[in-house]
C-alpha cells in the first residue's frame, strides 16, 4: 500500500506540473495551506443536523421530505450493490444511482445515527471504488460518481474503516480528480452548458472531501472550478432564464447550487458566485415555468413531467422568499416526484423555511430575456382551471436546442390544449446511428420528428426547417393584467423565405390566449404553415373555427386573416425508423399561400369560451401595450 502511495502521489505532481501548462486563466482563491474544518465538513455539521431534526418536528412538508429519504434509504439496504452497466456510451444511470444511494444512506445515518445505514453505503462506495474507471469518455458519469463517493466519505468519515476511507479516497484521486485534469476528457471545463456545472461540481466536492490528502492538487481544483463554472453562469443573465429549459435547470442549476453552497460551508463565502447577473433571479423563472396543472414548460431537450427541486430551497432561504416553494409545497404530496436524487439536499437549504409561509407568488407575469427568451403569463396562482401560457423565442443553436422559436404552450380548465412534444430519448437514437449532438444546418438532429419547427407550434415556410443561425428575440412586452403580452421577432429564422416574421402572444383578460402573426414575403411566393400539438380531439366547425375536446371539456381556435386558409391536420405518427411514437396527439392549424412581396397579418384566438363568428379586427403588433 505504501509503494501504492507513494506512485500516486508521485503522479499527483507531474499532474500538477502539466496541468499548469493547460489551466484556464489561474486564479488563486485558496492554497494548500488553507486549514479545512474537520469532516464532515461538506454541507453538514452538528448544529445543521439539529435544524433538520427540528424542520422535522415543526413542519408537515419538511417531515414528508425526510420521510422519504428514510423510506428510500430503507428499500436500499437489500438491494445488490451497484455494477459497471453501461447503456451506450454512458454508465450516467449507475454514475445516478451511486450517488442516490450513498447521500440518502449517508443522510439517514447522520440523523438517525442506525448503523444499517452506513454499512450499506460502506458496501456500495467499496463497490463503485472497484469499477476499472467512471467512464471518463463521457464525464457527466465522472462527476455525478465522484460527488456520490465524496459525500460518503466526508458525512461518514469518522465511522468508517480506515481501510474504506483509503480506498475511497484513492479512487475519488484515480477515478475522478486524475482524469479531470486530462485534456482528453475535460473539455467541459470551457464551455458555457451544464456539463461545467455538473462536473465541476462532483470534482470539488472530491478535492474538498480528501484535501489532507493532496492540499495543493485540491486547491488548484477549487481555484480551477470558481474560475470555470462563472462560464455556464454568464447564460443566466439578465433575469435568470435558463438557456437549456426546464429539465436541464434542474440539472445544471441544482448542481451550481451544491458547488456554492459546499463552498459556503468550507470556506464561509461563495467567491460572489452567487452574485453573477441573473443567477438569484433564475428560481423565478422554474416556478413560473410550472403550469397550473402541474406540468412544466418542456421545450428543448425536456419531458412533459414535473420536476421536485432541492435547489429552490437553497434560493427561497438565501432570498427570504417563501412563495418560491410554492410549487414545492403542491409537490410533497406527489411521493414519486420525491425520489430526486439530491432530495436531501431540501432538508440541509431548508434553513428553518416553513412551507406554511410559502404563499402564492404576487406576479402573474414573468419574462427573461437571454440566449433563450421566455415569457410566462397566468390569470391565477390559486385557481387550477386559470389559463396559463409560456412563449419563448432563442437559437436552435443553444445547447440541447429544437427549432421551436416562436412555439408556446397553452392550459385552460386544467388541460394543456397546445403542447410540446418534448425530447426523445438519447439512447433511442443513438443506438440507430443519429448523430444528434450535431447541430449544423444539414444535420441529422433536425430530420429528428420531435426536434425541427414542423412538430412544434410555430410557422414553417415552404416545409423549411428555421435556420440554426437565426434567434428570436423579445421586441416588446406588458405585464398588464387584462392584456399580458409579449412580442418576438422570428425573421432571421425564416430568412431567404420572408422578409419579416412577427409573433406575439397575449393573454386577454385572463382568459384566451391570442397568438399574432404578421410576415412579409421577398420577391418569391411562399406557402405558410400554421400548426400547433394537441392532445384534444379537433373537430372542424368551420372555415376558421376548430373545436378542441378532451378531457370532457372544450376549447376553440379562432383564425382571423383576410384571404384563403385551408384547415388542416397533420398527423403526429413518427416519420422515420428511429422516431418515437407520439400517442394521444395531433398537429392542427392551417396553410395560406402568400403571393411575392406582400404582407399577412394572422390572429389566431384560443379560449375556452366558444367564440363568436365575427370578430373586431385585432390591433397590429406595433399598437401592443408596452412595458
Amino acid at each position: 500500500m505504501i509503494q501504492k502511495r507513494s506512485f500516486i502521489t508521485g503522479l499527483c505532481l507531474v499532474a500538477m506540473l502539466l496541468y499548469r501548462g493547460v489551466a484556464i486563466g489561474q486564479i488563486t482563491v485558496i492554497d494548500s495551506s488553507y486549514k479545512l474544518p474537520d469532516h464532515p465538513r461538506l454541507l453538514i455539521s452538528a448544529a445543521k443536523e439539529k435544524q433538520i431534526i427540528a424542520g422535522v418536528n415543526a413542519d408537515t412538508g419538511l417531515r414528508q421530505i425526510h420521510q422519504a429519504i428514510l423510506s428510500g434509504a430503507g428499500k436500499m439496504l437489500n438491494q445488490p450493490v451497484l455494477e459497471r452497466v453501461m447503456i451506450g456510451k454512458r454508465l450516467l444511470d449507475v454514475s445516478r444511482e451511486a450517488l442516490k444511494r450513498i447521500y440518502y444512506l449517508a443522510y439517514a445515518y447522520r440523523i438517525t445515527h442506525d448503523k444499517k445505514y452506513i454499512r450499506r453505503a460502506e458496501q456500495e462506495m467499496l463497490a463503485v471504488s472497484a469499477f476499472k474507471d467512471w467512464n471518463p469518455n463521457h464525464f457527466l458519469d465522472v462527476g455525478e460518481m465522484t460527488l456520490g463517493l465524496a459525500i460518503g466519505y466526508d458525512w461518514l468519515y469518522h465511522d468508517l474503516a480506515v481501510e474504506t476511507r483509503n480506498t475511497v479516497s484513492l479512487a475519488i484521486l484515480e477515478k475522478g480528480i486524475m482524469p479531470s485534469m486530462d485534456r482528453r476528457y475535460n473539455n467541459w471545463l470551457n464551455i458555457t452548458n451544464n456539463w461545467n456545472q455538473v462536473c465541476n461540481t462532483g470534482i470539488t466536492y472530491g478535492a474538498i472531501a480528501t484535501f489532507e490528502s493532496h492540499p495543493a492538487l485540491s486547491a488548484t481544483l477549487v481555484n480551477r472550478a470558481i474560475k470555470s463554472v462563472v462560464l455556464p453562469m454568464k447564460q443566466y443573465a439578465p433575469d435568470g432564464a435558463y438557456p437549456e429549459g426546464y429539465a436541464y435547470w434542474e440539472y445544471g442549476t441544482s448542481f451550481n447550487v451544491m458547488l456554492i453552497s459546499a463552498l459556503e460551508s468550507v470556506f464561509k463565502q461563495d467567491f460572489e458566485l452567487s452574485t453573477q447577473p441573473g443567477f438569484l433571479k433564475t428560481a423565478g423563472y422554474m416556478v413560473n415555468m410550472t403550469g397550473p396543472s402541474g406540468k412544466p414548460f418542456n421545450y428543448s431537450d425536456s419531458r412533459a413531467v414535473a420536476e421536485f427541486n432541492p435547489a429552490l430551497f437553497w434560493f427561497a432561504s438565501k432570498l427570504k422568499d417563501p412563495s418560491l416553494l410554492w410549487v414545492s409545497k403542491k409537490q410533497v404530496n406527489e411521493a414519486k416526484l420525491l425520489n430526486n436524487r439530491l432530495l436531501p439536499s431540501a432538508m440541509l437549504w431548508a434553513n428553518g423555511i416553513s412551507f406554511s409561509k410559502a404563499n402564492a407568488p404576487k406576479a402573474a407575469f414573468w419574462i427573461g430575456n437571454g440566449t433563450t427568451p421566455v415569457v410566462l403569463m397566468r390569470s391565477s396562482w390559486t385557481d387550477p382551471l386559470v389559463t396559463f401560457v409560456g412563449f419563448k423565442g432563442g437559437s436552435p443553436a443553444t445547447s440541447h436546442a429544437h427549432m421551436d422559436i416562436g412555439s408556446f404552450v397553452m392550459e385552460a380548465q386544467g388541460v394543456r390544449w397546445a403542447m410540446d412534444l418534448g425530447m426523445q430519448e438519447y439512447e433511442s437514437l443513438e443506438s440507430k446511428g443519429i448523430d444528434l449532438w450535431n447541430s449544423r444546418q444539414d444535420a441529422q438532429r433536425w430530420k429528428i420528428f420531435r426536434y425541427n419547427n414542423l412538430a412544434h407550434n410555430t410557422l414553417s415556410i415552404d416545409s423549411a426547417f428555421q435556420l440554426v443561425g437565426g434567434k428570436g428575440n423579445f421586441q416588446s412586452s406588458s405585464d398588464k393584467s387584462n392584456f399580458m403580452n409579449a412580442v418576438v421577432d422570428m425573421t432571421t429564422l425564416y430568412a431567404g423565405k420572408l422578409k419579416k416574421s412577427h409573433r406575439g402572444v397575449a393573454l386577454i383578460n385572463k382568459k384566451t390566449v391570442l397568438i399574432r402573426d404578421e410576415v412579409e414575403t421577398g420577391d418569391q411566393g411562399v406557402t405558410l404553415r400554421w400548426s400547433m400539438v394537441t392532445p384534444a380531439v379537433a373537430k372542424v366547425l368551420n372555415a376558421h373555427t376548430i373545436e378542441l375536446n378532451s378531457e370532457g371539456k372544450k376549447c376553440y381556435l379562432f383564425i382571423e386573416t383576410d384571404g384563403k386558409i385551408e384547415v388542416k391536420q397533420w398527423p403526429a405518427a413518427p416519420v422515420t425508423s428511429y422516431d418515437a411514437p407520439n400517442p394521444g396527439t395531433t398537429i392542427i392549424g392551417f396553410t395560406t399561400q402568400l403571393k411575392a412581396n406582400s404582407r399577412k397579418n394572422i390572429s389566431v384566438f384560443l379560449t375556452p369560451e366558444k367564440p363568436l363568428l365575427k370578430r373586431p379586427a385585432t390591433a397590429d403588433l406595433a399598437a401592443w401595450p408596452k412595458n
